[in-house]
């Protein structure tokens, strides 16, 4: 999964890793057509207006099915702020606009777009963080975008859950792509261990090429491994 050809949908396509993502997929030869989609594309998404995700799903309704969908819109921090390093620095507007982009905006684009995948064969692959991972937080700090990406896993695991039910043909993941080098990892050293886009895009097709119906619902990184929740 994803069958061969294939037809994709790229979420978050004007970002440094959608970008990446877009460009592999435009040129891999067992891919018949991709659409990306982002805040300025011809077809709006945006996840600060939350009626933009149905609207899009709607629009795109005519181009539908397709065989994956990768949504990559993720935030980690603002001009006006960054990662909490302690509960202190902790505050209402960060943690609601980070639940908003990283967990509301994925959740709802889920509710909407389930319907464009092909029910015979799909797969959705969604961007996650180990750093969502609660049973692997060992460090603190970084707490609501900690908290917006566990928030998003449970929400990709019971959504696969429903999937495996009502979609049972369809694949459904959270994807750690590790340290990359871009906007949003430059202010924590990205430049220096961070890996280039096309790379970690590289890797992460290659695990989606490799999914069965069995690796539905899990969280898993750009080298394969199986990440706990």
């Amino acid at each position: 999964m994803p069958p061969n050809p294939f037809r994709a949908l790229l979420i978050g396509s004007s970002g440094t890793i959608g970008s990446a993502f877009l460009a592999l997929l435009q040129n891999d030869p067992n891919c018949a057509s991709v659409t990306g989609i982002h805040r300025h594309s011809e077809i709006p998404i945006d996840y600060e207006d939350l009626s933009s995700i149905e609207l899009a799903a709607q629009v795109l309704s005519t181009h539908a099915p397709f065989h994956l969908i990768i949504n990559t819109i993720g935030i980690l921090h603002s001009e006006e702020w960054m990662p909490e390093k302690r509960l202190q620095d902790l505050n209402a507007e960060q943690l609601s606009k980070l639940m908003q982009i990283n967990a509301i905006g994925p959740a709802l684009t889920l509710k909407y777009f389930a319907g464009l995948l092909d029910p015979e064969s799909s797969t959705m692959a969604i961007l996650s963080a180990k750093v969502g991972s609660i049973t692997d937080n060992r460090l603190g700090g970084w707490y609501s975008y900690r908290a917006s990406k566990a928030a998003l896993n449970m929400l990709i695991k019971t959504t696969a859950i429903e999937f495996a039910r009502t979609k049972p043909n369809t694949v459904l993941v959270a994807m750690h792509p590790g340290t990359v080098n871009s906007h949003l990892s430059k202010p924590f050293r990205g430049e220096q261990i961070g890996r280039p886009a096309l790379d970690a895009a590289g890797d992460m097709l290659s695990v989606i090429n490799s999914l069965n119906k069995e690796d539905s619902g899990t969280f898993i990184t750009y080298s394969g491994e199986r990440l706990p929740w």
